[in-house]
């Protein structure tokens, strides 16, 4: 099947308009980064203080577990930093290797994603394919996700397969073997510095329960209303879709503006921080009616669960 149908920005946009959006940043990035970091601790320390507040800690680090994977996105489309160096080493070292993934075995996925989206070809298809649903199919995986079933089943059970002594599965082994060693470097040294501060319970509580529960979650969540239920048309306009996000939302669901994913599929290359001013001029323009958009996230949950029993 041919490539996903795709736009020239040239066609919305002025090239004075343009180059302010598509500019590379030095420091942007840096902050975005240095800024998920700095509410992850903030949430810890805050809980540790006041533990009645460890439930929404909870909430506020799987949250930014999940900034974390889109600043690894970000890197993934070269966004983070003009330095290609600089910019794989925070996308790899500081966004993807805490929360167990890999920038390297990253990228060719999800360019392969932009390539085919919504189609056969698309990698990320199975995530969207199946919706609508029931809404008890909806609460079921909900309910998977918050106690940690997902999370086993998509981290723990690969790794205790791939370690089968069977000729068949001695490359997988391999491949998990370098893919997770990083991730225990780079977790075994916030254990012990959490350790060594007489906090070692908080790995446990607010840093791998968080990544078990509420990142599963909302990495779900934000998945649906990505592509889930968009029309099947060869439209660049409508194969992914923007949630207008509130700020409750941007803080528990949709951080780093992820929410403007229709215009990150028209202008894949554009940094996150300039989505929503292509996003306003988009609407200034009277491009808002031809695209894939909702009100909220509670709008495409609803549509999402909408299939009859």
């Amino acid at each position: 099947m041919p490539a996903a149908a795709r736009v020239q920005p040239k066609d919305f946009f002025t090239s004075e308009e343009w180059e302010p959006l598509i500019r590379r940043s030095s420091w942007k990035g840096l902050a975005l980064v240095a800024h998920a970091w700095g509410v992850i601790g903030l949430a810890v320390a805050a809980a540790v203080v006041w533990p009645v507040l460890i439930p929404l800690a909870v909430m506020i680090v799987g949250t930014r577990q999940l900034g974390l994977a889109i600043l690894m996105h970000e890197a993934a489309h070269g966004g983070l930093h003009p330095n290609a160096r600089v910019n794989d080493f925070l996308g790899h070292w500081l966004c993807a290797v805490p929360i167990g993934a890999s920038l390297a075995s990253y990228r060719p996925y999800h360019l392969s994603h932009h390539k085919y989206a919504q189609q056969a070809e698309d990698p990320d298809l199975p995530l969207s394919a199946p919706f609508p649903v029931t809404r008890a199919s909806l609460r079921r995986k909900i309910v998977r996700d918050l106690t940690g079933q997902t999370y086993f089943k998509q981290r723990i059970v690969p790794l205790l397969r791939a370690g089968r002594r069977d000729p068949n599965t001695l490359e997988a082994a391999q491949v998990t073997a370098r893919s997770v060693a990083p991730f225990f470097l780079v977790n075994g040294v916030l254990v012990l510095a959490l350790g060594l501060a007489g906090l070692w319970w908080a790995y446990f509580v607010l840093w791998l329960l968080p990544m078990a529960t509420w990142f599963p979650m909302v990495t779900r969540l934000r998945n649906i209303a990505e592509h889930a239920c968009t029309p099947a048309l060869d439209d660049p306009l409508r194969h992914a879709r923007t949630t207008r996000a509130n700020l409750v939302e941007r803080a528990l669901i949709a951080p780093y503006w992820v929410n403007f994913h229709c215009e990150h599929h028209m202008f894949m290359y554009l940094p996150c921080w300039s989505l929503p001013k292509a996003h306003r001029l988009l609407g200034a323009k009277g491009v808002w009616p031809r695209m894939e958009t909702a009100p909220g996230y509670m709008a495409v949950l609803k549509a999402a669960s909408g299939k009859p029993v």
